[in-house]
């Protein structure tokens, strides 16, 4: 039995529409505006860096929850966490009820950056943009039905 019949997946040969309209979304949200370059560009760090800081948002996180909320292993965040440090964009701390453990809390200049960084990424491609309101209704039903 192959992969996709243990799975119950069709083969991308017999639904080439979807294939299609996968690969042209794939590419309106990965390639057609490069968000996470000009993320980058805009606050001077790593796209990760800044992924981080939006992750910190809602409230510290121990490093090991961060690592998870990352998909990065411990000494990367390690890493990471010692850069967003030096720039004041966020503290370490010793977690009060396991001494053994840090928290990372996000700063009032990091929280700043992470709202840049998410209104550059929440702003809509200038494709999608130029449709019509009728277009834009259609589209979120088709959407909303995924």
């Amino acid at each position: 039995m192959n992969a996709q019949q243990s799975t119950g997946t069709q083969p991308d040969t017999e639904r080439p529409a979807a294939a299609h309209v996968f690969e042209t979304m794939r590419r309106l949200v990965l390639e057609q505006e490069d968000r996470r370059a000009e993320v980058s560009e805009a606050l001077g760090m790593s796209f990760i860096r800044s992924k981080a800081l939006r992750r910190l948002v809602d409230g510290p996180l121990r490093m090991r929850e961060l690592t998870v909320g990352l998909a990065t292993d411990k000494p990367y965040t390690t890493l990471i966490v010692d850069d967003l440090e030096r720039r004041g964009l966020v503290r370490r701390s010793v977690d009060p009820g396991d001494r053994r453990c840090k928290i990372v809390t996000i700063t009032d200049s990091g929280r700043q950056a992470a709202e840049l960084a998410e209104a550059i990424l929440a702003r809509p491609p200038k494709s999608l943009l130029a449709l019509d309101a009728e277009e834009l209704t259609t589209l979120e039903r088709l959407l909303a039905k995924l």
